[in-house]
């Protein structure tokens, strides 16, 4: 199921993401006021993301097969700490298969953003790789800007008027929809957590289900159509840590008729490190952050 037309025209509108963070009321008369944002993982498993745009809260769930409503994995709401209702790994393992299973989803990084607060890091996870993570899923947030409509004299003004300030150019919008102000705001660690997973309530095997069943969905596709030959490449890659092959596993891909937005997107020219890190470890079979962490 593709990301709805609602949330993707939302995620381009950087109040969204400062009301949904910061709560600071810069977005008054959201429309819808409610989205229900489903996030189909695999295996009839997925999650489920309520948002109350109007007041901030913010409920995640976890969707299981043949069931009509999410079971809840956490609540949030304005001043109130996130629950630390997934694990680094299990949200960036599901962003992946996710982003994998949506050919409109060019990156993974609209998941990552929007539940990244729902996984407070622990000691066992790398600081440095997850933000760097986080840092580039808010970049991933770009948008197409369409030219600025001159404005200015239909005819060429006298000198004394010529001056840029009798005709000033309107301001050009970022191409990016979190400058890099938020993007440093929204990956800062979170000052405190509420732990939920020990709850009696908690459903823990239906997440460790959905855990497992991505973890397969991700390591069968180095072995399917159009990746199995570029697994080499791939793995060459992840072992030295060198890009620079990427070009040449892009046209492997291409040649073999890899047509697959997603992946074609992230070995792409230009070259975003950090996203080309996750489908090079993806199709080389390679455990995540293996080759990150050397790009951090």
């Amino acid at each position: 199921m593709p990301v709805s037309e609602a949330l993707r025209r939302l995620s381009e509108d950087p109040r969204f993401w400062s009301q949904l963070f910061v709560h600071d009321g810069a977005f008054p008369d959201p429309d819808p006021a409610e989205l229900r944002v489903a996030l189909p993982v695999t295996g009839g498993y997925g999650l489920v993301l309520d948002l109350d745009l109007p007041t901030g809260e913010q409920r995640l769930g976890l969707r299981e097969p043949a069931s009509t409503e999410p079971v809840q994995l956490g609540w949030a709401a304005p001043g109130r700490p996130y629950p630390a209702a997934l694990r680094w790994h299990e949200l960036e393992l599901c962003a992946r298969v996710i982003a994998l299973e949506d050919p409109t989803l060019p990156h993974p990084g609209l998941v990552v953003a929007l539940l990244s607060p729902f996984a407070p890091l622990t000691a066992d996870d790398d600081e440095s790789a997850a933000a760097a993570v986080r840092a580039a899923a808010y970049r991933s947030l770009r948008r197409e800007v369409p030219p600025a409509v001159p404005a200015g004299p239909e005819q060429a003004p006298l000198p004394l008027f010529a001056a840029e300030s009798w005709w000033p150019q309107p301001p050009a919008p970022s191409p990016r929809v979190i400058d890099e102000t938020a993007v440093a705001a929204y990956t800062a660690p979170a000052p405190a957590r509420l732990e939920v997973r020990g709850g009696s309530r908690f459903p823990r095997e239906g997440l460790a289900e959905l855990v497992r069943q991505a973890a397969e969905r991700l390591s069968r596709l180095p072995g399917e159509q159009w990746y199995a030959r570029v697994r080499p490449l791939a793995r060459h890659i992840a072992d030295t840590g060198d890009l620079r092959p990427v070009g040449d596993l892009l046209g492997e891909l291409t040649e073999a008729g890899c047509d697959h937005p997603t992946v074609l997107d992230a070995l792409s020219e230009p070259l975003v490190p950090l996203e080309a890190c996750w489908m090079v470890e993806t199709l080389a079979g390679a455990l995540p952050g293996t080759l990150l962490r050397r790009h951090v």
